[in-house]
């Protein structure tokens, strides 16, 4: 097995040549806002209820307290479909177990709710609760100021992600502030640190399984073989490749697909084996992200905006990776982790 260090992140390629540009990412909340793209809508009856929720500076888990404390539940009985990131405006729904009948009270009106970084947008009942991945996907908006670079170059990969995707690589904030989540994922499955809150465990384990699907998917790039089928790989309901999330069970490739996630597997044992005995199954993922009515427009010369949906689970940032060099604001506050961005 070959010694790997897990205290930063590797420099995952591209898919297409660099244009040599960038540009400040998320300078105001305003120029990242995200719409949630639900499964359903709520039906108007059952014993949740759904609200839409507007916040601009407030984390997911934030959010859900509030809403908690304003309905007079526990945290436990809010649910959502998944985390967004706290610079940005975004839109997104969480529900509220709050059954009616004898002895339940009223349903409380939480439309008026003032708060400086949310509003209650709009209020309805369900019949189930939302959990983690209850939604198509998201629609993006965002904003690039301050660009700078050859547009002709910016324009020419705008085009190829429009045409045919981006990696569907997990973006950096899945791994922690300077990847540290994977480390400390790895001394928790090699028992060289016992990890008792079940929260930091699971974020733990998220981010070794994101990084292993990460590798599988640079070392398809690297020998130019990303964006297309191999022998035995397994598609998506899109017809598209997928690649591992490391789990129990055998692997479900075969012939030249399977030797490649093996050996990717074998050169990150400790954490292949670990994810084994922790409990995880196997699962696949997409290995491209299809950007869904990509646009893009440009107001100024040093300003670019972009408008694209893209799938449940894939990452904004991993898209503008292909297109142009982003860095972001200073800031002490980080993002949550697993934000899908």
């Amino acid at each position: 097995m070959t010694d790997v260090q897990y205290t930063t992140l590797p420099p995952w390629p591209n898919a297409y040549p660099a244009s040599g540009a960038s540009a400040t990412l998320k300078g105001l909340n305003e120029d990242f806002i995200v719409t949630e793209l639900p499964l359903h809508l709520p039906s108007g009856e059952g014993e949740h209820i759904w609200l839409e929720v507007e916040k601009n500076g407030a984390n997911t888990a934030f959010v859900a307290e509030q809403l908690a404390a304003a309905a007079g539940v526990q945290v436990n009985d809010v649910g959502y479909a998944g985390l967004k990131d706290r610079h940005a405006i975004t839109r997104q729904w969480f529900s509220i177990y709050l059954p009616t009948g004898k002895g339940k009270g009223e349903t409380p009106d939480l439309t008026p709710l003032q708060h400086p970084e949310f509003k209650v947008l709009s209020q309805s009942r369900h019949v189930k609760k939302l959990r983690r991945g209850d939604l198509q996907g998201n629609r993006f908006r965002i904003v690039l100021r301050d660009l700078s670079g050859d547009l002709d170059a910016i324009e020419t990969n705008l085009k190829a992600v429009a045409f045919q995707g981006a990696p569907n690589y997990f973006g950096a904030q899945r791994f922690g502030h300077d990847g540290g989540n994977v480390e400390q994922g790895r001394a928790m499955l090699a028992r060289e640190i016992r990890v008792r809150n079940p929260k930091k465990k699971g974020i733990y384990l998220s981010a070794v399984r994101s990084f292993v699907f990460n590798e599988v998917l640079a070392l398809r790039i690297r020998q130019g073989l990303w964006g297309r089928p191999l022998p035995g790989d397994v598609m998506d309901g899109a017809g598209l490749p997928t690649g591992p999330l490391w789990g129990r069970g055998r692997v479900i490739t075969s012939d030249q697909a399977q030797a490649l996630e093996n050996g990717v597997a074998e050169r990150h044992a400790i954490l292949c084996n670990g994810m084994e005995h922790a409990g995880l199954d196997q699962e696949r993922r997409a290995l491209v992200a299809r950007p869904v009515d990509m646009s893009w427009e440009w107001p100024q010369a040093d300003q670019l905006v972009l408008t694209f949906s893209l799938p449940a689970g894939s990452y904004a940032t991993s898209v503008l990776n292909e297109i142009l060099r982003t860095t972001e604001p200073d800031r002490q506050a980080e993002s949550e982790p697993g934000a899908v961005e």
